[in-house]
């Protein structure tokens, strides 16, 4: 059976296997960053299609985008005022930025805080995550638990009772904004308009 405890879900993320939590958008399919190659795997997904790194707070998402000092600043504002929340910035990657997040364009990153209580208790313990959502590729995206154990089986997912309702997605993806040099680009239009 693939639904745990909160700690253990934790716990197997830590190890590298696959996990999926609720979010404020849709439910997420999480793992390592250096393990990115399980997601692509298991939702049949072309490399083309990046994934996007997670995290608790900004501070953890820093340092995988670079840019100049007037670039940093500009980026950080949008974020303190959209974080967390429903944006994912689309930003240049750094050397740190592990190429399985991205195969097909290691210069870009996207990054996200999402306003969800139990997803940044587990991304503060985790450390930032790869993520996208919780479906096989061309599908929609599941919504909740059940769905979502049934579909991916060997996916750690969260017991029910471990489940609070006030964390429910709203399922609305995010807005996806790519930094374009002097301004952005928006990728897809979601809740957040900048």
């Amino acid at each position: 059976m693939s639904q745990v405890s909160l700690q253990e879900l934790i716990t197997g993320a830590k190890a590298g296997q696959l996990v999926s939590f609720p979010t404020d958008t849709v439910p997420a399919l999480a793992t390592l960053p250096h393990c990115a190659s399980l997601i692509f795997e298991a939702k049949n997904r072309s490399f083309k299609k990046p994934l996007i790194l997670m995290g608790a707070v900004p501070q953890d998402l820093w340092r995988f985008c670079q840019g100049t000092p007037e670039e940093e600043l500009i980026w950080q504002q949008v974020a303190a005022q959209h974080w967390p929340g429903m944006l994912t910035l689309v930003l240049p990657a750094s050397s740190a930025v592990p190429q399985a997040l991205n195969p097909q364009n290691p210069t870009s990153i996207g990054l996200r805080i999402p306003n969800s209580a139990i997803a940044k208790t587990i991304l503060a313990q985790t450390g930032p995550l790869a993520t996208t959502s919780a479906n096989r590729s061309g599908h929609p995206a599941l919504h909740n638990l059940t769905e979502i154990a049934t579909e991916f089986p060997q996916v750690l997912t969260l017991r029910g009772d471990e489940f609070n309702p006030e964390n429910s997605p709203s399922g609305i993806p995010s807005t996806v904004a790519r930094w374009a040099g002097k301004d952005w680009e928006i990728l897809r239009q979601g809740a957040v308009k900048l």
